[in-house]
């Protein structure tokens, strides 16, 4: 047998597992999941000899899952803060029916938030608001309510 076809098998099996829990995650976490997994595997295939190279090779593609993971969450966050800041500032400028657009430049997500109707409840100021989020060129739309808080946020209900 090939002394590399081991660490090769252990290294897609990693990779496969991984690939399957993939499925809860965004499309950017999901990526650096198995990026990660894979660079990890093939570098504990380095690492380890002998029998010790299967076990090393499974070190490192666990360990590699896990940091492509962490980068590829925060890189899910970035669209996450582009589309707050557009909420928040549509919520508190934007006159009714002004969308305020926002794009992820690294990403290419993109998106809008529209107030749609202005009103006091319980003496706060809330709004209505259209969203839309366009990802892979695929439009969601959704509608929701925020007020703002005594401390400037806004609550989403």
């Amino acid at each position: 047998m090939n002394p590399l076809t081991k660490p090769i098998l252990a290294a897609a099996l990693g990779l496969a597992l991984v690939g399957c829990s993939a499925n809860d995650y965004g499309p950017k976490q999901g990526f650096g999941t198995l990026a990660g997994a894979a660079a990890g595997g093939l570098l504990g295939a380095q690492v380890g000899g002998g029998s010790g190279r299967l076990v090393t090779t499974a070190i490192g593609t666990l360990a590699g899952a896990m940091v492509g993971n962490s980068i590829g969450t925060s890189l899910d966050r970035a669209d996450a803060l582009h589309a707050q800041r557009a909420r928040d500032h549509a919520l508190e400028h934007a006159p009714i029916g002004k969308s305020t657009v926002w794009r992820n430049p690294d990403s290419g997500h993109s998106g809008s938030f529209t107030p749609m109707r202005t009103y006091r409840d319980n003496g706060a100021y809330c709004r209505e608001y259209q969203q839309t989020v366009i990802i892979g060129g695929h439009a969601e739309d959704a509608y929701g309510q925020a007020c703002r808080q005594p401390d400037g946020s806004w609550l989403i209900s």
